[in-house]
């Protein structure tokens, strides 16, 4: 059973365990430093200054989602990096620089996401729960609405590439009332991207169907808003 958004995942990740160094992935048009900056996510000492060189080049480098996968302790680092955040959302003790360096991580989770060797495993170990108690947060602060808006566009990653596997994951956890609430109360620019996850599920046979059973009519019109968006 998956956790309750708000609460993180109540299962250990489904990640395989076989050390895979860098260097066997197979991908030659990587630079030979971004496997060194692969390699210094695992050092907290390094990890900082990797987390924002890769964040930055990973639109240019869309092979970096396997070697990130695949890398010994890599999604390990970028999943600590996630979790340490959690204990500063309620009562609200984050920091800019905090934010930003978890926001780096989750830029990073968002190139797997929408990459499709590695989409699949990505859904399979059920990382997207460990990005809803951001989603979940109602703070107005600055920082608090850099994570939302990252952890969306993970999930927005996710539903770009009109996988059903995908829909049938997110509807089996909160997202959607998680996406209504932001629609209603967050930033405009989270409110497009939550508008955008929930016009996908709509579109989807799948998705339309459990949102027809299962939300209130008096919400038809909201549906009809999105739709025609």
């Amino acid at each position: 059973m998956m956790g309750r958004a708000g609460t993180g995942p109540d299962k250990s990740l489904a990640i395989a365990t076989t050390p895979v160094p860098v260097e066997e992935t197979g991908k030659t048009n990587i630079p030979s430093h971004l496997y060194k900056l692969v390699e210094d996510l695992i050092d907290p000492e390094k990890r900082d200054t990797a987390l924002l060189e890769l964040s930055k080049k990973r639109e240019d480098f869309p092979d970096l989602a396997p070697i990130l996968w695949n890398s010994f302790g890599t999604i390990g680092a970028l999943l600590q990096e996630i979790v340490s955040i959690y204990p500063l959302l309620s009562p609200p003790r984050l920091t800019t620089e905090l934010s930003n360096r978890c926001c780096n991580a989750l830029a990073l989770l968002q190139c797997v996401a929408s990459h499709p060797e590695t989409r699949t495993a990505f859904l399979n170990a059920h990382i997207p729960l460990y990005l809803y108690p951001f989603l979940n947060t109602v703070c107005t602060f600055r920082q608090y609405e850099f994570l939302r808006l990252t952890s969306l566009g993970v999930i927005g990653a996710l539903v770009k590439m009109d996988d059903s596997d995908v829909i049938t994951f997110l509807l089996q956890t909160q997202i959607i009332p998680l996406c209504l609430r932001i629609m209603d109360n967050g930033s405009e620019l989270s409110k497009t991207v939550a508008t955008f996850i929930i016009q996908k599920i709509l579109l989807d046979d799948q998705g339309l169907a459990y949102i027809c059973h299962t939300f209130e009519v008096r919400r038809i019109s909201d549906w009809d808003c999105i739709l025609m968006d």
